[in-house]
């Protein structure tokens, strides 16, 4: 059994997805303690609880795998221990619901490698939050699916059936998965390549008048935009209320979108400005890959490694989650990260 410790690095709830999605891949149990020790709130949460149920789905329910705490009993919200033994997964139909306005977009990251595994597709409907500050947003995913797929036909597509915000939640999306006829392709990203296009969107509803209208301004004037790659996307009021301003920069290579969420106390200004610095930050590097997607691209790209399919990509910078997946990945899979500095950034491969 594989030992982990969820204090280690970032300590939070990625450790736990990446050691249920590959302990599906593999047939490895493991055992981890300390589970979401450097959160406020450490141990399982809702959406965390989610992952864990879902990864006993789909590795054939509670008849072949086991989740439970250190006496045995199935584990709980709250918990920080849990020994996880995998079944042989299973293609099919699911449908998993977080419960909250937890993000179901974490629920797909577990679920998602271990079902691109097998040799027939399968679909996901997931229910919680679709758009999340500290998760990957629906949005985000959608535009970046072929990037997991060393930009070749996507693994997955995502159908967004309802938007979900925080604290309300609601929000619905269908997953189609395709698992590869010819296995994963390595990946190589070092070039952007050409700007392609620009623009930036607020998604919004039962908020205030003019909420929107001074996002996209701010954004307006620190990035020199003009009116064409403003885009105001009033929902419908039933799916607030909540607010998530994305920028999508779209180059030759690569597609990356950047959120900030409004909440309770902060003005429109600043969020608009969360978004302002992290465009500017990833425009001043010529890497081009973004922190949020660097440690999401590590799977992947370890499993076409095993295949022998070397890739490799050129990160902005370093984070704690990308350091923390590399060592939780090199737990289960007989693989090595290479992490070397790049002017400012970080190019991440597999040693040979």
């Amino acid at each position: 059994m594989i030992e982990l410790d969820g204090s280690q690095g970032e300590g939070g709830g990625q450790i736990l997805r990446t050691a249920l999605a590959l302990s599906l891949v593999t047939g490895k149990p493991f055992r981890m303690d300390n589970i979401r020790a450097k959160r406020p709130k450490p141990g399982l949460m809702r959406q965390h609880l989610a992952c864990v149920n879902a990864a006993v789905a789909v590795g054939g329910g509670v008849e072949h795998t086991s989740a439970v705490n250190a006496a045995g009993q199935a584990v709980q919200i709250g918990e920080t221990t849990l020994l996880f033994t995998p079944g042989e997964v299973r293609a099919g139909d699911y449908e998993f619901a977080v419960g909250s306005a937890g993000s179901c977009m974490l629920v797909l990251q577990t679920a998602l490698w271990p079902l691109l595994q097998a040799k027939v597709a399968s679909t996901l409907v997931l229910s919680g939050g679709t758009h999340n500050p500290m998760a990957p947003s629906c949005s985000f995913l959608t535009a970046l699916a072929p990037y997991f797929a060393g930009n070749g036909e996507a693994l997955f597509d995502i159908e967004l059936r309802r938007h979900g915000f925080y604290p309300a939640g609601g929000g619905e999306v269908r997953v189609h998965l395709h698992p590869p006829a010819q296995g994963f392709a390595a990946i190589h990203l070092m070039k952007r390549g050409a700007l392609i296009e620009a623009y930036a969107e607020c998604l919004h509803a039962g908020l205030p008048r003019g909420v929107a209208e001074r996002e996209l301004d701010v954004l307006r004037k620190g990035l020199g935009w003009q009116e064409d790659c403003l885009r105001d996307r009033g929902l419908r009021n039933n799916e607030g209320p909540g607010n998530a301003l994305l920028a999508v920069l779209r180059y030759e290579n690569i597609t990356e979108v950047f959120a900030a969420y409004g909440e309770k106390n902060v003005s429109a200004e600043q969020v608009a400005r969360r978004v302002l610095q992290e465009v500017k930050d990833y425009q001043a590097h010529q890497a081009p890959v973004g922190p949020h997607l660097a440690d999401q691209l590590m799977i992947p790209m370890a499993l076409a490694g095993l295949q022998g399919k070397m890739g490799r990509y050129w990160a902005t910078e370093l984070t704690e989650h990308t350091c923390t997946n590399a060592r939780t990945i090199e737990a289960f899979l007989p693989v090595k990260f290479s992490l070397e500095p790049l002017e400012g950034g970080t190019v991440i491969s597999l040693q040979a």
